[in-house]
């Protein structure tokens, strides 16, 4: 079984084979479990259209998604073209593990390691960052993650990049960061939509490293381009990074997917969080159930 701060890459071969499986475990799923959806901290001026909408759109989110068992989801969206600057919410809320998605978070903090010292990346940590991002590298993942300085500094980069509630993973346990939905969505922002949230001049990320990061999330991995992508337009471009760690102590799956996708014309950020399934497959069918049921509105008609 893998230690829990390196989720397994799983081999290319089994990757159609698993988006296969979760397609039937789509069909078969039933209704479980309760969940909200709202506005994340609203504008005052919208706070009461925002219940509204939570009210009436619950009954179909959970008939859509239909979390089973002890399965636990959340997922985030931001419309990048609408006037609105915070995202939605769809879910119980609340932190999950991060698994492997924390490997763009831990190159957001070596990028600004990088800009602090007015330097480019060194050839070497573009040898580690490249695969860590396009093939989930563990190995990768657990050299870059003491050049930043572990938790301490993730959690002071993430300071800089204005998330609130995400919490690096004790020792050398990378995958055992603790996160939001909403804060997943700081992450994107800092890195495709700076204007809405960090940007160089305070802290953030510099244009050029936005880029090369961006430039890693379009580049992963056919058998690892499940998730937030089963949301978005047939064909269009998408930028995204997954993550997956069965818990030794449960023996249950964290599945997580997080990236930039294009759906109803618009351009939007998705997070979508999970934990509690009893199989990797069935994490990845409640992953994408939960992007499509997020993002139905943008591709209704």
């Amino acid at each position: 079984m893998p230690h829990e701060p390196s989720p397994p890459s799983p081999p290319r071969q089994s990757g159609k084979r698993r988006r296969a499986a979760a397609g039937v475990t789509a069909l078969a799923a039933s209704v479980a479990s309760f969940f909200s959806i709202g506005a994340l901290v609203p504008e005052p001026a919208a706070a009461a259209t925002a219940a509204a909408r939570s009210d009436s759109a619950t009954a179909g989110f959970l008939a859509q998604v239909s979390p089973q068992g002890k399965e636990r989801v959340t997922a985030a969206v931001l419309d990048l073209d609408a006037a609105a600057r915070t995202p939605t919410v769809y879910g119980a809320g609340g932190a999950y593990d991060t698994a492997s998605i924390v490997k763009v978070d831990i190159l957001a903090a070596l990028l600004l390691k990088a800009q602090d010292a007015g330097r480019a990346l060194t050839a070497q940590e573009r040898a580690l960052a490249e695969p860590m991002i396009e093939r989930s590298d563990n190995d990768a993942a657990d050299a870059l993650w003491r050049s930043i300085g572990l938790a301490p500094g993730l959690d002071a980069a993430n300071k800089r990049l204005g998330l609130t509630s995400t919490q690096g993973g004790p020792g050398f346990k990378w995958g055992l960061t603790r996160t939001t939905a909403s804060d997943q969505i700081r992450l994107l922002r800092a890195v495709f939509a700076p204007s809405s949230g960090a940007s160089a001049g305070t802290g953030g990320l510099s244009a050029d490293s936005r880029s090369y990061l961006r430039t890693l999330m379009s580049h992963v991995v056919d058998e690892q381009s499940w998730g937030v992508s089963a949301a978005s337009a047939a064909g269009s471009a998408r930028e995204l990074k997954n993550g997956w760690l069965e818990r030794e102590t449960t023996e249950l799956w964290d599945v997580n997917s997080i990236g930039w996708i294009t759906a109803g014309g618009h351009h939007y950020l998705v997070a979508v969080l999970s934990d509690g399934s009893p199989t990797m497959d069935e994490g990845v069918s409640l992953v994408e159930r939960a992007a499509r049921t997020a993002l139905a509105p943008a591709t209704a008609g």
